[in-house]
Order: structure tokens, then sequence, then C-alpha cells
């Protein structure tokens, strides 16, 4: 009987752990290693519009300490999300990041801390390099459909890049 009890305990603590599941997404982004030419840091934006094209939240912003003049460069995240309100850059803003592997979580939540209306949204990277290339990658996401997971294939400037969104109810 005990050992009847301890192991519904354990299945339903297996089951209930999935329930409550926190969503997320990650990005998993690769900057390769580029040899030819001057080679500088690239600029990098990560962020999700809504369906409308309006800004979400921005996941990652990289820039150059004293690169504000440089931003415009990011031309669309600057023209949705930057231009506007200079404070809100400073308060985003981290370092650019030399060639590598990096990993961007995101709780699915908007600017305010609200989290997402399930909808369908366009998770986009944006990275650009002095004397260099721009790309802009687009995926759209869709919070409706449960966990899913996708990988772009390599640009000019970013490796390959996986998305994942695990943690949502059906």
């Amino acid at each position: 009987m005990r050992h009847l009890i301890r192991t519904v305990a354990v299945s339903a603590l297996f089951v209930s752990s999935a329930a409550f599941a926190v969503p997320q997404m990650t990005v998993d982004l690769t900057l390769p290693e580029i040899t030819e030419g001057q080679y500088h840091r690239p600029y990098v934006a990560v962020w999700v519009e809504d369906a409308q094209g309006q800004p979400v939240k921005t996941l990652s912003l990289w820039v150059w300490d004293e690169g504000h003049k440089w931003l415009k460069d990011i031309r669309r995240w600057w023209r949705k999300a930057g231009r506007d309100d200079m404070s809100f850059v400073d308060g985003i803003a981290s370092a650019t990041r030399p060639a590598g592997h990096y990993k961007i979580d995101w709780d699915l939540k908007d600017e305010a801390g609200k989290a997402l209306e399930p909808a369908r949204y366009t998770v986009f990277i944006e990275v650009v390099r002095e004397h260099g290339g721009r790309d802009l990658v687009r995926q759209n996401i869709d919070l409706t459909t449960g966990d899913f997971s996708v990988q772009l294939p390599a640009t000019t400037e970013t490796g390959v890049i996986d998305i994942r969104l695990s943690g949502m109810a059906r």
C-alpha cells in the first residue's frame, strides 16, 4: 500500500510540474569569426514585434559604449523601437560581443512586464558591422500552437540561429 501511495505521489509530481512549466523563448545566436578586411564587432539587436509591426520587447541590444550615433545603422530596430526614447536605449544597451555563441532567454513578457497574449509575433535579429555587412533575420512565432523549435540558416553576419519556445500550454 505504501508503495502504491508513493508511486501515485511521484507520478502526480511529474504531471503537475509539466502543467506549471514557465513559458519562455530562447534564441541561440552565433556570431561567426570573420577574417576578411578590417573587423569590427557587430551591433546586434534582437526584438519582437506584434502582428501589426509594433515593438513588443527588445531582448538584446549590443552596441559600442560610445556608439549612440551609430544606433541608426541598426535600421529596423531604430525606426521601430529605438529613436523615440534614448533613456530606454541606455537602460537596455550592453557592450558589443566578439565572435562566439550566445544564448538569449525571454520570459514572453512585454516591456511593461505583462505576459503576452496568445497570438502571432515576429522575432527579429538585426546584425550590422561598421565597414561590413548588415543582415536582418526574421521568424514568425505563434504562441497559440504550443512548443516549437526552428533553425534559421546562417547569413553573412550570423551563424545558424536556433529559436525555441517551451513551456507553452496547448
